[in-house]
């Protein structure tokens, strides 16, 4: 049976190119639209959707207040149909925390040959959100984000100039580093294994596919969440005990050592298995610089990004683990990798955390 559909933006460009998007695929059915949530949720009534593809700013209701209303009363995979503005990413990211699957970004100019470039991936996400579980999301996340930038606020950035200087801890930082790898579902992936780490935890560099001004958002969000440091990784950026460096969207990340230290390399280039930046990328960089001195981690996601490099790794002498497929919003990544051989250990995302410390 196909997959059923509702359309849920303010916008009639988008309406109907994503539309006639989904409808040229025989597997996907948009059986109906809407301009708002309240018109949206009469024509769920009569039939309940398999995927909704929701935008945020919208009138009579926001498409945030929306998500969490759905995913209280009956939850169903959510795509978020999201500007690449700054206030998009940032209002993306809190429906991701909120339950959403995936976001599917929207240029402010050039909107409709935007959409239709990316036409494949649409229609691939909207499949892999079929296939998906979704439960009613119970996580507190905006009374721990409060509770936690409380404490921080006042001694963050004396703590990163002190681990900046502090001899020690770059020495260690020769010992290991712990690169992540991650694509759909990552985001909620990452914030579960990130929240659970003190601040002794070794070095994280780590990619996530997202575009520009995403990554930056998602770091910040991050950061008031957990004990670690957590930014958008710049060249010349030291990996310590503490730190965590998220590869910025558009661009590349890789990690060179320098003597006792190791130091994150941000490059543009072209996009590698359709990925900038890609998590190969940054693990082949590793299994060169790092080896037995890193930890390769692979997560969910689409595709087959990482699990060349994740092998380099393991071949290299690196340890090397694999989300196992329970805990993977998407097996695509982790069973390439696995197909591969790449991975040592393949493991709940629940066990990941307790390995990286």
């Amino acid at each position: 049976m196909a997959i059923n559909v509702i359309i849920i933006d303010d916008s009639a460009v988008v309406r109907q190119v994503i539309s006639q998007i989904l409808n040229d695929s025989t597997e996907i059915n948009v059986y109906a639209v809407a301009n708002d949530p309240i018109f949206a949720y009469t024509k769920m009534l009569k039939q309940w959707p398999d995927v909704i593809i929701l935008d945020i700013e919208m009138p009579r209701m926001d498409g945030i207040t929306f998500l969490k209303k759905i995913m209280a009363e009956r939850p169903t995979p959510v795509i978020i149909c999201s500007s690449l503005a700054e206030k998009g990413a940032k209002l993306s990211l809190q429906a991701l925390a909120a339950g959403a699957f995936d976001i599917i970004t929207k240029p402010q100019m050039g909107l409709k040959g935007f959409l239709e470039g990316v036409a494949k991936d649409i229609k691939n996400v909207v499949k892999a959100a079929a296939k998906t579980k979704v439960y009613r999301n119970t996580s507190d996340t905006d009374t721990q984000q409060k509770t936690l930038q409380t404490e921080k606020v006042e001694q963050q950035k004396n703590d990163v100039v002190k681990n900046d200087t502090d001899l020690a801890a770059i020495a260690l930082t020769t010992d290991r580093v712990v690169a992540i790898g991650s694509s759909t579902g990552g985001t909620i992936a990452l914030e579960k294994i990130l929240t659970k780490l003190p601040r002794t935890s070794p070095g994280i560099v780590i990619v996530q596919h997202m575009p520009e001004k995403f990554t930056k958002a998602f770091a910040d969000r991050l950061n008031s969440l957990c004990e670690l440091d957590i930014f958008e990784a710049s060249s010349g950026d030291r990996v310590i005990p503490g730190r965590v460096l998220i590869a910025p969207g558009g661009k590349h990340l890789q990690v060179k050592r320098s003597g006792a230290q190791y130091i994150a390399i941000v490059s543009e280039g072209p996009a590698v298995n359709r990925h900038c930046p890609s998590v190969d990328v940054l693990f082949k960089s590793l299994a060169k610089s790092a080896k037995q001195n890193s930890t390769g981690i692979l997560l969910t996601g689409m595709g087959n990004d990482g699990a060349q490099g994740l092998l380099a790794m393991k071949q290299s002498g690196s340890k090397t683990i694999a989300q196992n497929e329970s805990s993977s919003v998407v097996f695509g990544m982790p069973k390439e990798a696995i197909k591969l051989g790449a991975a040592d250990r393949i493991v709940d995302l629940s066990d990941i955390a307790a390995l990286v410390v």
